[in-house]
């Protein structure tokens, strides 16, 4: 590797150094984010984490109007008698300090991806560099766009659904703080995960994996999978609240398809350009 602006080629030690200061900005970065977030507890858990359980989020109010307009009552959510608890000495300051670093992290990953980028960034060809930062940029853009649908739809059904589901009506749900985040956590960072489908089916597709003939085929097997998906990510009986997850998933799967088709007819133009 050499260094771009000085036409240097750097030895293993220089690497080393390179890496370890690209460490330390993030360790910075993260730790200033993790620390303004620390100092602002209010605002962190009552406006954002613990929001979807209250009827005053968005959407939960949206939901309501929408219940009302296709008589489907079930999706107004009323949370009035969940109530969070802690039965730890120290919990409650452990879990601020946990969610702190988290959402320093999670606020800090454009600037480590960026760091990282712009670390093996001089070992990259001109066209690596292109293509790469627009994976980056792709990328992280489709993990917000999973983690938000998410945290405005999916948490509020599903926290509605399990928290107040009750095989007796002798059993109290006491729900912890600390079982309530790591769901919303869960949910939020699979759902990131699961938007990232889109890219995985652009490399697939490169290496020739899989083919948009292929999906296209499995296509009835697919919006079968995404249904049983949508069922176990929206745990209640109301088929509205399935069809309101299934229809953002499907169009997923269409984009992916889409995807897989333009990849596919460039690489057979390109092959046929050589023959």
């Amino acid at each position: 590797m050499t260094d771009s602006k000085n036409n240097i080629e750097l030895t293993f030690w220089d690497h080393l150094e390179a890496l370890r200061w690209v460490l330390v900005r993030i360790v910075i970065v993260v730790i200033s984010v993790s620390i303004i977030a620390f100092l602002n507890k209010n605002f962190i858990f009552d406006k954002i984490l613990l929001a979807p359980k209250e009827p005053w989020f968005i959407s939960n109010r949206l939901l309501c109007k929408l219940g009302e307009f296709f008589s489907s009552p079930s999706l107004c959510i009323d949370n009035s008698k969940l109530q969070l608890i802690n039965i730890n000495l120290s919990g409650q300051f452990t879990i601020h300090m946990t969610m702190s670093f988290a959402l320093g992290l999670f606020l800090s990953s454009p600037y480590i991806i960026y760091e990282f980028w712009r670390f093996i960034k001089p070992a990259l060809r001109p066209k690596e560099k292109k293509h790469s930062q627009g994976a980056v940029l792709v990328c992280s853009f489709l993990f917000i766009i999973g983690v938000l649908f998410s945290y405005f739809l999916i948490v509020p059904l599903t926290v509605n659904f399990l928290g107040n589901y009750q095989v007796s009506e002798q059993v109290i749900n006491n729900i912890t703080l600390s079982s309530y985040l790591s769901s919303v956590i869960t949910l939020c960072i699979s759902m990131g995960i699961v938007f990232e489908i889109p890219v995985l089916v652009y490399f697939l597709t490169k290496i020739e994996i899989i083919t948009p003939h292929l999906m296209k085929k499995s296509r009835k097997i697919i919006i079968v999978l995404l249904l049983v998906i949508a069922a176990i990510i929206t745990p209640s009986t109301d088929i509205f609240s399935l069809t309101l997850v299934f229809i953002p998933l499907f169009i997923l799967f269409e984009i992916s398809i889409l995807i897989s088709d333009w990849v596919y007819r460039k690489k057979m133009a390109h092959l046929d350009s050589l023959g």
